[in-house]
Protein backbone atom coordinates (compact mmCIF):
# COMPACT_ATOMS: atom_id res chain seq x y z
CA UNK A 1 0.00 0.00 0.00
CA UNK A 2 1.45 3.53 -0.62
CA UNK A 3 0.98 5.99 1.94
CA UNK A 4 -2.10 7.94 -0.10
CA UNK A 5 -4.10 5.35 0.67
CA UNK A 6 -2.87 4.15 3.96
CA UNK A 7 -4.13 7.66 4.91
CA UNK A 8 -7.25 7.96 2.34
CA UNK A 9 -8.27 3.87 4.03
CA UNK A 10 -7.20 4.94 7.48
CA UNK A 11 -10.49 5.26 10.23
CA UNK A 12 -10.77 5.23 14.00
CA UNK A 13 -12.05 2.05 14.07
CA UNK A 14 -14.54 1.10 17.09
CA UNK A 15 -15.11 -2.42 16.72
CA UNK A 16 -12.48 -4.89 16.50
CA UNK A 17 -12.76 -8.78 16.36
CA UNK A 18 -11.96 -10.21 19.96
CA UNK A 19 -10.44 -13.67 18.54
CA UNK A 20 -8.00 -12.35 16.28
CA UNK A 21 -4.45 -12.42 17.16
CA UNK A 22 -1.55 -10.47 15.69
CA UNK A 23 1.25 -12.00 14.84
CA UNK A 24 5.07 -12.26 16.80
CA UNK A 25 6.41 -11.15 13.68
CA UNK A 26 3.76 -8.98 12.78
CA UNK A 27 3.81 -7.15 16.02
CA UNK A 28 7.52 -7.07 15.52
CA UNK A 29 7.29 -5.57 12.24
CA UNK A 30 4.86 -2.90 13.91
CA UNK A 31 6.66 -1.77 16.23
CA UNK A 32 10.27 -1.71 14.85
CA UNK A 33 9.14 0.46 12.20
CA UNK A 34 7.37 2.75 14.17
CA UNK A 35 10.18 3.51 16.22
CA UNK A 36 11.54 5.01 12.87
CA UNK A 37 9.53 8.39 13.57
CA UNK A 38 10.87 11.22 14.29
CA UNK A 39 11.26 13.08 17.54
CA UNK A 40 12.31 16.25 18.84
CA UNK A 41 16.37 15.99 19.08
CA UNK A 42 16.07 12.54 18.24
CA UNK A 43 15.56 11.74 21.81
CA UNK A 44 13.03 8.94 21.04
CA UNK A 45 10.61 10.10 24.12
CA UNK A 46 8.26 7.31 23.68
CA UNK A 47 7.37 4.45 25.85
CA UNK A 48 4.65 1.79 24.31
CA UNK A 49 3.53 -0.19 27.40
CA UNK A 50 1.81 -3.35 25.40
CA UNK A 51 -1.33 -4.19 27.22
CA UNK A 52 -1.87 -7.98 26.48
CA UNK A 53 -2.89 -9.07 30.15
CA UNK A 54 -6.49 -9.87 30.01
CA UNK A 55 -7.39 -8.75 33.37
CA UNK A 56 -5.28 -5.71 32.78
CA UNK A 57 -7.23 -4.85 29.61
CA UNK A 58 -10.60 -5.23 31.59
CA UNK A 59 -9.41 -2.73 34.07
CA UNK A 60 -8.45 -0.09 31.61
CA UNK A 61 -11.58 -0.65 29.68
CA UNK A 62 -13.78 -0.04 33.36
CA UNK A 63 -12.32 3.30 33.27
CA UNK A 64 -12.38 3.83 29.31
CA UNK A 65 -16.33 4.19 29.15
CA UNK A 66 -16.64 1.02 28.77
CA UNK A 67 -15.21 0.96 25.06
CA UNK A 68 -14.89 -2.50 23.64
CA UNK A 69 -11.43 -1.80 21.35
CA UNK A 70 -9.57 -1.67 24.68
CA UNK A 71 -10.53 -5.17 25.29
CA UNK A 72 -11.19 -6.37 21.73
CA UNK A 73 -8.30 -5.37 19.90
CA UNK A 74 -5.53 -7.40 18.82
CA UNK A 75 -2.95 -5.01 20.47
CA UNK A 76 -3.39 -2.05 22.62
CA UNK A 77 -0.76 0.18 23.64
CA UNK A 78 -0.66 2.87 25.93
CA UNK A 79 2.00 5.90 24.57
CA UNK A 80 3.36 7.21 27.55
CA UNK A 81 6.80 9.63 27.21
CA UNK A 82 9.59 10.14 29.39
CA UNK A 83 9.48 13.61 30.23
CA UNK A 84 13.05 13.30 31.17
CA UNK A 85 14.43 11.77 28.16
CA UNK A 86 16.40 15.00 27.67
CA UNK A 87 18.94 14.23 30.29
CA UNK A 88 19.07 10.38 30.15
CA UNK A 89 23.24 9.48 28.59
CA UNK A 90 21.97 12.58 25.98
CA UNK A 91 25.07 11.01 24.11
CA UNK A 92 23.12 7.77 23.41
CA UNK A 93 20.70 9.71 20.72
CA UNK A 94 23.47 11.38 18.32
CA UNK A 95 26.68 8.76 19.13
CA UNK A 96 27.03 8.15 15.37
CA UNK A 97 26.88 11.79 14.51
CA UNK A 98 29.98 13.59 13.26
CA UNK A 99 31.53 14.99 16.03
CA UNK A 100 31.08 18.54 15.16
CA UNK A 101 27.60 17.83 15.08
CA UNK A 102 27.50 16.34 18.41
CA UNK A 103 29.91 19.64 19.99
CA UNK A 104 26.92 21.42 18.72
CA UNK A 105 23.35 19.67 19.53
CA UNK A 106 24.22 18.04 22.93
CA UNK A 107 24.80 21.44 25.01
CA UNK A 108 21.51 22.62 22.64
CA UNK A 109 19.79 20.23 23.95
CA UNK A 110 20.72 20.80 27.60
CA UNK A 111 19.44 24.56 26.80
CA UNK A 112 16.54 23.99 25.54
CA UNK A 113 15.02 21.52 28.17
CA UNK A 114 16.71 22.47 31.50
CA UNK A 115 14.63 24.41 34.01
CA UNK A 116 11.52 24.09 31.01
CA UNK A 117 9.40 21.55 32.24
CA UNK A 118 6.77 22.56 30.12
CA UNK A 119 8.35 22.75 26.73
CA UNK A 120 9.98 19.08 28.02
CA UNK A 121 6.23 18.03 28.31
CA UNK A 122 4.88 19.58 24.87
CA UNK A 123 8.23 18.09 23.02
CA UNK A 124 7.17 14.90 24.21
CA UNK A 125 3.31 15.06 23.59
CA UNK A 126 4.66 16.52 19.70
CA UNK A 127 6.55 13.45 19.63
CA UNK A 128 3.99 10.88 20.49
CA UNK A 129 1.24 12.70 18.21
CA UNK A 130 3.86 11.65 15.56
CA UNK A 131 4.61 7.91 17.09
CA UNK A 132 0.97 7.54 16.89
CA UNK A 133 0.12 8.40 13.13
CA UNK A 134 3.43 6.02 12.39
CA UNK A 135 1.35 3.58 14.09
CA UNK A 136 -1.61 3.69 12.90
CA UNK A 137 -0.58 4.28 9.34
CA UNK A 138 1.72 1.48 9.35
CA UNK A 139 -1.30 -1.05 10.90
CA UNK A 140 -3.03 -0.08 8.18
CA UNK A 141 0.27 -0.64 5.61
CA UNK A 142 -0.26 -4.18 7.44
CA UNK A 143 -3.37 -5.20 6.48
CA UNK A 144 -4.97 -4.11 10.11
CA UNK A 145 -7.09 -1.01 11.23
CA UNK A 146 -7.04 1.01 14.15
CA UNK A 147 -8.24 3.83 16.78
CA UNK A 148 -6.02 6.54 18.40
CA UNK A 149 -7.87 6.43 22.41
CA UNK A 150 -8.20 9.60 24.67
CA UNK A 151 -11.62 8.70 26.30
CA UNK A 152 -10.38 7.29 29.67
CA UNK A 153 -9.18 8.57 33.25
CA UNK A 154 -5.93 9.40 32.44
CA UNK A 155 -4.85 9.25 36.19
CA UNK A 156 -6.63 5.47 36.39
CA UNK A 157 -4.96 4.70 33.87
CA UNK A 158 -1.15 5.39 34.98
CA UNK A 159 -1.82 3.66 38.06
CA UNK A 160 -3.18 0.35 36.18
CA UNK A 161 0.41 0.75 34.44
CA UNK A 162 2.60 1.94 37.31
CA UNK A 163 3.37 4.60 35.38
CA UNK A 164 7.12 6.16 36.81
CA UNK A 165 6.01 9.37 38.21
CA UNK A 166 8.48 11.18 35.79
CA UNK A 167 6.57 10.10 32.45
CA UNK A 168 3.27 10.99 31.12
CA UNK A 169 0.36 9.16 29.27
CA UNK A 170 -0.61 11.33 25.73
CA UNK A 171 -3.27 8.79 24.46
CA UNK A 172 -3.56 4.88 23.68
CA UNK A 173 -3.97 3.44 20.26
CA UNK A 174 -6.19 0.08 19.63
CA UNK A 175 -5.15 -1.98 16.55
CA UNK A 176 -6.23 -5.16 14.91
CA UNK A 177 -9.23 -6.60 12.70
CA UNK A 178 -12.05 -4.30 12.14
CA UNK A 179 -15.58 -6.28 12.11
CA UNK A 180 -18.09 -3.25 10.93
CA UNK A 181 -18.88 -0.27 9.26
CA UNK A 182 -16.68 2.99 10.58
CA UNK A 183 -18.35 5.47 10.97
CA UNK A 184 -18.84 8.38 8.22
CA UNK A 185 -15.72 10.66 7.54
CA UNK A 186 -16.71 14.41 7.97
CA UNK A 187 -13.76 16.71 6.99
CA UNK A 188 -14.21 20.77 6.40
CA UNK A 189 -13.28 22.12 3.23
CA UNK A 190 -8.89 22.19 2.78
CA UNK A 191 -10.02 26.21 2.22
CA UNK A 192 -11.05 27.04 5.19
CA UNK A 193 -7.99 24.99 6.55
CA UNK A 194 -5.10 26.46 5.13
CA UNK A 195 -3.91 29.96 5.36
CA UNK A 196 -1.71 31.66 2.91
CA UNK A 197 1.35 33.68 4.80
CA UNK A 198 -1.16 34.83 7.73
CA UNK A 199 -4.14 35.02 9.77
Amino acid sequence: MNVIEAIQQRRAVKAFDPHHQISADTRRTLLENAALTPSAYNIQHWRLVDVRDPALRAAIRAVAWGQAQVTDASLLLVLCADLDAWQEEPRRYWDTAPQPVQDFILPKLDEYYRGKPQVARDEAMRSLGLMGMSLMLLAKDLGYDSCPMDGFDFDAVARLIHLPDHYAIGFMVAIGKATGESWPRERLAIDSLVVLDHF
